[in-house]
């Protein structure tokens, strides 16, 4: 009842509210990433969603194009702005992502959606975190987010999706802002977020 029904009534109802309440940061931060990117402030991707549809995220670009001699784009550490580290740092790179939850492709709280080509890697369990909408935030995100392990990160996302209701989701809500407020676990040692998923992690 609550994942079926109630959950995407306040994601929409939520997203909405959090949006028109942030459209003077959303539009500050795409005027400052719009001349720090060369004109492109917004970021887009494929990413897999609910039951592994392919959706398009967006995000705030916190990274230029930048490329080496031969042609191929620089490391992510390399290639983060000024502006970029801030908006990072701060979490404000997410809020693009409330329009995809106005879509329905994604919820406020969810596993985080990660990029198609390692849909193939994931073992059966792993890929239970599919059975429900990727979120802006999740469990895995408030308890650890980029500076654990992929296995870790895979375990928390298969326990909420097993033990999804109001009361992990409001933890994770109250939680992620106070993560966001310490700017806690943005990325991993040697990483700009965290290392490629190879499937062995």
């Amino acid at each position: 009842m609550y994942g079926k029904i109630v959950k995407p009534c306040f994601d929409f109802l939520l997203a909405l509210t959090a949006l028109l309440v942030l459209s003077p940061i959303f539009l500050l931060v795409t005027v400052a990433l719009f001349f720090a990117n060369q004109g492109n402030p917004f970021f887009f991707q494929k990413r897999p969603g609910k039951n592994e549809r392919i959706f398009r995220i967006i995000k705030f670009k916190t990274m230029n194009d930048n490329k080496d001699a031969n042609g191929n784009l620089l490391p992510d550490a390399e290639r983060l702005t000024a502006v970029g580290i801030f908006i990072r740092k701060t979490s404000l790179d997410e809020i693009p992502q409330l329009i995809n939850v106005l879509k329905g492709d994604m919820s406020l709280i969810g596993p985080r959606p990660l990029l198609p080509q390692y849909l193939p890697l994931y073992t059966y369990a792993q890929r239970r975190r599919h059975l429900v909408r990727p979120g802006i935030t999740g469990w895995a995100q408030v308890n650890g987010r980029n500076a654990i392990s992929w296995q870790r990160k895979f375990e928390l996302d298969v326990w909420y999706v097993d033990n999804l209701s109001f009361s992990v989701d409001l933890k994770v809500l109250l939680m992620t802002l106070k993560k966001v407020y310490k700017s806690e676990g943005i990325s991993q040692n040697g990483h700009a977020t965290m290392e490629i998923f190879n499937g062995k992690n």
